[in-house]
């Protein structure tokens, strides 16, 4: 983001709740480039992606992956940029239905709403309130043992996507990732796990995972959050007369919510209108009326209108809070969205929270020295190059001016084979498949 939410949501519509889109929907747009500037190396492409279809089935994708390589270097193509060519149009196919996955067990309304209470019970135990995205209904529920601990997930192609760390004590998340691993297993599918911090690497470590580096989660410490003093100026100024102009800041509780849904609603309905995007899911917050009932949500009101609103998940053990949905009518105020996001933090500060969670900033704090991994360097490219088709450095520059603290977050899958793949399979799931994505 920018110098407000509203100019990076100029440059990048499809943003909500200040939290991007997988990198794997830029890395897809520059593919057919890559295949009209080349000629001859598009028609090698083409076949291949032929031949692979059965790739996974003749071979172990690491066998695919060294044959592929053998083929590019043959053509003086670098073995990292045609794999993640070939992982985009692979990923494109299998979301057209052209490869058959094997059927899973459908469960009954009456097994998901159960776990669903039993998860939505855990809540208020866990450190982090994101764990709440549980709530919105589209992610199946992997319990321990115990019934104390939880991985939420979903099911894309081939891979099994398990949304962020596990759900509970830390001692309960190495036999979880296990017990996830091995239902993967059974349902001949890839184990992958999306956004994951730093803690989770170690479990990764010894599951035999390779981890990926997705960018950095942007994290402020209430405690220490104010705006007083110079480096603070600009956005004072940008609150200030956002005031003076007559908006309004309201945090309205749970309880209050429902008589208002229906204005939250038109909100809603306006701001996907006027940016020509589709509900995304999964990691992503949706409206969903239970869900956007179940927490405050704060709003802005200009002559006693909504004209901007965000849900919080406020549930947790560690008094942390988490941004869920943000939407609002485009073109009311410059300032608008600095207002929301400074009083969310100020009101969320006098109530005795202690970090508000910004969610991720795609791509940011890769290294790129020669020994980093091959990722790294590939992904570096599209933040650097990659602004026609999503603001990466104004993501960042938007949460930066809260001075958050940045932590880490990975993607960890199994096997050394084509790990872009399982990227894919999640920008498939968040978009609601290929037809969610063409319309952002």
């Amino acid at each position: 983001m920018a110098s407000s939410l509203s100019d990076a949501e100029a440059a990048a519509p499809a943003l909500a709740a200040g939290r991007a889109k997988p990198v794997s929907i830029v890395a897809l747009s520059l593919v057919p480039k890559l295949v009209l500037r080349a000629p001859r190396t598009g028609l090698v492409l083409t076949a291949l992606a032929i031949l692979a279809l059965l790739g996974p089935v003749i071979a172990e994708e690491s066998l695919l992956k060294f044959g592929w390589g053998l083929v590019l270097a043959r053509h003086g193509i670098d073995a990292t940029e045609g794999t993640l060519g070939l992982s985009m149009v692979l990923g494109v196919i299998a979301s057209r239905g052209l490869v058959r996955f094997p059927r899973r067990r459908r469960e009954t309304e009456d097994e998901t709403a159960d776990d669903l209470a039993r998860a939505i019970a855990l809540l208020p135990q866990q450190e982090n309130a994101s764990a709440g995205l549980v709530r919105l209904g589209d992610k199946r529920i992997l319990f321990s043992d115990c019934g104390q601990g939880f991985i939420m997930y979903a099911r894309q192609g081939r891979s099994l996507v398990a949304l962020f760390d596990p759900v509970g004590p830390r001692h309960l998340w190495a036999p979880l990732v296990e017990k996830f691993v091995a239902e993967a297993r059974r349902s001949r599918s890839r184990p992958v796990f999306y956004q994951v911090s730093a803690e989770f690497l170690p479990v990764a470590v010894d599951m035999r995972l390779q981890a990926l580096k997705l960018g950095e989660q942007a994290v402020v410490d209430l405690t220490r959050f104010s705006l007083a003093g110079g480096d603070w100026v600009k956005l004072r100024r940008s609150i200030n007369r956002a005031e003076r102009d007559g908006l309004c800041f309201e945090l309205v509780s749970a309880d209050a919510v429902p008589p208002m849904l229906d204005q939250l609603q038109a909100v809603s309905d306006a701001w996907l209108l006027a940016h020509q995007a589709a509900e995304k899911g999964f990691s992503l917050g949706t409206f969903e009326r239970a869900s956007v009932a179940s927490g405050p949500v704060a709003v802005i009101r200009l002559e006693g209108r909504i004209v901007a609103f965000a849900s919080l998940m406020t549930a947790s053990s560690d008094g942390d809070a988490f941004i869920d949905l943000m939407r609002h009518v485009p073109g009311v105020h410059r300032g608008m969205m600095d207002l929301l996001f400074v009083k969310i933090m100020e009101t969320l500060k006098a109530e005795g929270f202690r970090t508000l969670n910004l969610g991720m900033a795609p791509l940011a704090g890769l290294s790129d020295h020669s020994r980093a991994p091959a990722w790294n360097h590939v992904a570096r490219q599209i933040f650097d190059h990659g602004e026609r088709f999503y603001n990466f450095r104004g993501v960042r520059a938007f949460k930066e001016k809260f001075d958050p603290d940045w932590q880490p977050r990975y993607l960890a899958v199994a096997g050394q084979g084509l790990p872009v793949l399982s990227l894919i399979d999640v920008t498939l799931l968040i978009g609601g498949g290929l037809k969610g994505l063409m319309r952002k």
